[in-house]
């Protein structure tokens, strides 16, 4: 007996092959193997069954079978219970499929296997071969499984023998208005909603720079053609590569479809079981959760995704490169400077950005040697590494590990060749590899890759649905404009900083920092003309602000790295690449970076696994030395504990300290050093952060003015909780919003001086470059608050009037400094009065209405108005008639100066 089979959940192509094999073999049993999809039974009538003698699998004593013809597949199990027969003496198997190579593939008597779209493209091509014909129905039948299988003829396996075979089958009648029908659906509704679910539940994982979307779906029951809405999906999102995780009925399905060379669908099924081909495939896998097959589905992407081209995206630049003249201690000195172990020794350097003809390698050993045996003077020509390979920018990331991990060289150039001209364009380190690794699931210890762990274990992922849901909608707008303008100028942009670190923790942040691979301020211009902005430019340090129509501001910066001559000194900046730009930041979780132009949008990139920090809410330097480099980094430690809730890990913390004693107290000077007090002390309750600070020591090197010898006392707490009173009661008065405003952290610093005098106020604003603006700001408050708080400390029980005229002319910074310095509670309640009843008040009575009593101006005229406003505050009139009464009477007494005209 022979019987033509396919695999189980039989699809069109299968059954088209099946009835293509009858033409060849004609005494031919067709026997499914399993289920067919529910398209398939509705397609096969009764009366096509009939004509083409389909048996049930239960009807057959497979004993009998003595060939056994296999379409669209090889794998054995998966022609389920007719493997029974394999072990038939005799027995002749006969195989016909497109799918490739895999284990525990069938061997067959015969065997035509041929890499097109469908295996119904081979049957065709047999057909044609022998001269048979096909009815219309056939045609037709065979084209739409052509159709299925080739995603009608767009999916990356699509061959010119596809095309041709859907030629002839048009030839032989096939009917397009059936094809369209069978293979191009409308969705009902309740595939509408599962669709929306599927959407719903997808995440996009970035693995060897491929972006790969997994959807995870649970249903209670079994739902046919499902296939079918994984495929609408792709095609709705424009997706690359999409693997649907489905429970249905008690069983788990894996669907998996793929339009790109660097992921096999096939490949991935079969690691579960499954097959298909490398554009389509399925599995259904057993004993495992939804959950537990997610993280096996991603251990297998990481496997087998093919890499794209990565030494470009990895490479930094530009590069630091020498020349071979230059001495080997001038080399140490720039391996040192910018804390890097190997130079490209180059012809030409002329332009930084572009170094011409490499000829060889320096690392920092080397110099160091050279030195050390007195020949620091020497090229570093003498002593430099030529025997050393190049990567194109195309390099995948197997040539990388090859390079760096088989022959051991440290340091990779990247070179592109340009009119028979090479440069050097970047450089890829061993550090770059290393981290790529550590950072790739498909290498970690299974236990370390729970669900929830996924994203923290990624050095990129696509973050855009995160944009969309934490900044609305004209944020998201204004970032892709930032992006398209980069685009059009041959940039890349990125957004960065505290930005990025605030949209992870799905906080909105308007303040938008980017950074430009490219000219910052050109790039600013640009965006400037396209928005009809205002730009403001900064060119030594290759940074501008962009200042938007609606007051939106934009700070563009130039990729640049920066380092330090001596500890504590301004910052050399020198154009560089993102890599580098993020490197010179303070903390990994301000270390991080956002893709903005199209091609890219929405990727997030993190070099230094800063998202872990996020996740453990810790704050971490990115070098040893960086707290030594640039102190203010210390001051920003403690703010961002206070204001993010974080914490400074172990190794930090032992770096600040050893930091703080390792500078003279005049290191700790100058503007940079007041701004960020300022803005410590700007922070809500700030306490915790002044706790902190004393806990590192930094106090008596910080404020040696101050009288007595600054610590956290008893007096100390009490100053500081009562300026969070003073600040926090004018805040919650019902007065209009200009009434209230006020220099916080000047009310708070003043605090910290109230126990000294204004000499050593004016010692500290001399020592940090304090602005002239703040300066007055806090040295005329001070004075201002004293004499006003000693007067009423002297003088218990003021009427109304006498509280106005002695606070009247004082802003609000002065009054809640009184308030905190008070030592009576009546000197309070006095403050209070004038902010909430006394300050607005207006006299009853203008110039213009005495001079319409008839009343003489003259030196006596200022004070008869005093003398109105200060009955009314008192209480001794209430009306404007008592105040013309009271004038009157006022004016009988004042002489010639208030006597009629």
């Amino acid at each position: 007996m022979d019987i033509i089979t396919t695999h189980v959940n039989a699809d069109f192509d299968g059954l088209a092959s099946m009835i293509a094999a009858r033409k060849l073999y004609p005494g031919a049993v067709l026997v499914f193997a399993g289920s067919a999809e529910r398209r398939l039974t509705a397609y096969l009538s009764a009366d096509l069954r009939n004509l083409y003698g389909f048996q049930k699998l239960k009807t057959i004593d497979l004993s009998e079978v003595s060939r056994l013809i296999v379409v669209d597949t090889r794998q054995g199990d998966r022609i389920d219970k007719l493997q029974d027969c394999l072990s038939n003496p005799g027995l002749e198997i006969h195989l016909y499929d497109h799918h490739p190579d895999a284990p525990g593939d069938l061997r067959g008597t015969l065997e035509v296997v041929e890499l097109v779209g469908s295996t119904t493209t081979i049957f065709t091509r047999l057909l044609q071969e022998r001269g048979l014909s096909l009815t219309a129905d056939e045609a037709t039948l065979m084209s739409i499984g052509i159709h299925e299988d080739t995603g009608s003829f767009l999916y990356a396996g699509t061959t010119p023998a596809d095309l041709r075979a859907a030629a002839w089958l048009l030839e032989q009648g096939a009917k397009l208005e059936l094809i369209n029908h069978f293979v191009s659906r409308e969705l009902s509704a309740g595939q509408v909603a599962l669709l929306s679910q599927l959407l719903k539940n997808s995440s996009v994982y970035v693995i060897q720079s491929v972006p790969v979307t997994i959807s995870r779906l649970s249903l209670p029951g079994y739902v046919d053609d499902f296939s079918v809405l994984v495929r609408r999906m792709m095609v709705m999102e424009n997706l690359d590569a999409v693997f649907a995780l489905v429970s249905m009925d008690d069983r788990l399905y894996l669907i998996c479809r793929s339009r790109i060379a660097e992921v096999n669908a096939g490949e991935i099924a079969r690691a579960f079981g499954g097959g298909g081909h490398a554009a389509a495939a399925s599995a259904v896998i057993a004993d495992k959760s939804i959950f537990e097959a997610e993280e096996e589905l991603l251990q297998q992407l990481y496997r087998h995704v093919r890499p794209k081209a990565m030494a470009g995206e990895l490479m930094s630049a530009p590069v630091l490169a020498v020349t071979p003249e230059m001495s080997c201690a001038e080399a140490s000195s720039v391996l040192t400077r910018y804390n890097i172990t190997m130079l490209p020794v180059v012809r030409d350097c002329t332009d930084r950005r572009r170094p011409r003809g490499l000829l060889g390698l320096i690392s920092r050993r080397t110099t160091e040697k050279a030195i050390a045996h007195q020949l620091g003077h020497a090229p570093v020509s003498d002593f430099m590494s030529t025997d050393i390979a190049t990567l194109p920018e195309s390099g995948t990331q197997a040539e990388i590990q090859e390079l760096i991990i088989t022959r051991r060289q440290r340091l990779i150039p990247i070179v592109r060749q340009e009119n028979g001209d090479e440069w050097l364009c970047g450089v890829v380190t061993r550090t770059d590899l290393l981290n790529l690794l550590a950072h790739d699931p498909a290498r970690q210890p299974q236990s370390l890759l729970r669900e929830d762990e996924h994203p923290s274990a990624e050095r990129s992922r696509t973050i855009t649905k995160l944009m969309v849901e934490t900044l609305g909608r004209e944020l998201i707008i204004l970032l892709r404009e930032l992006g398209e303008t980069a685009q059009d100028l041959g940039m890349r942009a990125y957004a960065v900083g505290g930005f990025v670190r605030d949209l992870l923790l799905q906080t909105r942040n308007l303040d938008i920092d980017v950074v430009i691979e490219g000219d910052g301020i050109q790039f600013a211009q640009a965006f400037a003309g396209r928005k009809q902005a205002t730009v403001r430019t900064h060119e030594k340090f290759a940074t501008a602000t962009v200042i938007l129509p609606d007051s939106q501001r934009v700070d563009v910066a130039t990729a640049r790295l920066e380092y330090y001559a001596e500890p504590a000194a301004l910052p050399v900046v020198e154009k560089s690449s993102l890599k580098l730009d993020l490197f010179r930041r303070d903390f990994t979780v301000n270390a991080m970076a956002v893709h903005l132009n199209p091609d890219r949008f929405g990727l997030l990139v993190d070099y230094f696994s800063s998202q872990n920090d996020l996740k453990e809410r810790q704050l971490r330097v990115l070098h040893n030395l960086s707290f030594v480099e640039d102190p203010t980094r210390i001051f920003r430690a403690v703010r961002f504990e206070l204001r993010l809730d974080f914490r400074v890990c172990r190794h930090s913390e032992k770096l600040i300290r050893s930091a703080v004693q390792m500078h003279p107290t005049e290191k700790l000077n100058g503007l940079r050093f007041f701004n960020e007090i300022r803005l410590l002390f700007s922070e809500d309750n700030p306490l915790s952060a002044l706790r902190r600070m004393e806990s590192f020591g930094l106090f008596t090197r910080l404020w040696p003015e101050l009288r007595p010898n600054l610590k956290i006392d008893r007096r100390f707490v009490h100053l500081m909780t009562q300026a969070e009173k003073a600040i926090s009661w004018l805040r919650l008065l019902y007065l209009p919003e200009e009434k209230k405003a006020c220099e916080c952290w000047a009310v708070r610093l003043l605090a910290l001086f109230s126990r000294s005098r204004e000499l050593e106020l004016r010692r500290f604003c001399d020592r940090f470059e304090v602005p002239p603006t703040a300066r007055r700001l806090l040295i005329e408050r001070k004075r201002l608050a004293e004499l006003a708080a000693n007067e009423m400390m002297r003088r218990p029980s003021l009427r109304p009037s006498e509280i106005y005229w002695l606070l009247r002319g004082l802003d609000n910074e002065a009054l809640l400094v009184i308030m905190v310095i008070a030592r009576k509670k009546h000197i309070q309640q006095a403050v209070s009065r004038y902010v909430t009843n006394l300050r607005d008040v207006r006299p009853l009575l203008t110039g213009q209405d005495l001079l319409e009593l008839g009343l003489q101006p003259g030196p006596l005229f200022r004070p008869l108005l005093n003398q109105i406003i200060e009955a009314q505050l008192d209480g001794e009139i209430s009306s404007k008639e008592d105040a013309v009464t009271f004038a009157l009477r006022l004016a009988g007494k004042g002489g010639d100066s208030f006597a009629s005209a």
